[in-house]
């Protein structure tokens, strides 16, 4: 999911449940602005901090512990991390998608579409 400063979601892909989030980040990302992209150790890899760069944002993403040379990232804009985090505990005030009642793929991009509309209203 791509979410705006306040944690209001902007974009999301529904992917397989044993599929890594960091293969839908660049579709996300594409043709999106910013200053900086904020994110956790799972994105950290170079193609990734490339695209960012090419955007002309920086990133704010922690290196793993395995990358062989440790790129620093901006800790005081990592602490605004918590926003998208908190755009994920709105969602999960509905019920609905808490519980993942609905199984088909269109069922839950209708109820995420329905559940973000609402949260933008916030």
């Amino acid at each position: 999911m791509l979410a705006a400063t306040f944690g209001r979601p902007l974009r999301f892909r529904i992917t397989a449940g044993q599929a890594h989030d960091i293969t839908e980040a660049a579709s996300l990302l594409k043709g999106q602005k910013g200053s900086a992209i904020l994110s956790d150790k799972a994105y950290d890899s170079n193609d990734l901090r490339d695209m960012i760069a090419d955007m002309k944002a920086e990133a704010v993403i922690p290196s793993k512990r395995n990358r062989k040379v440790f790129i620093p990232h901006n800790e005081a804009a990592y602490k605004q991390r918590n926003q998208i985090e908190r755009c994920f505990g709105h969602l999960k005030h509905f019920r609905r998608f808490a519980t993942r009642y609905n199984r088909r793929t269109i069922h839950v991009k209708g109820f995420v579409h329905l559940a973000a509309a609402i949260l933008w209203l916030r």
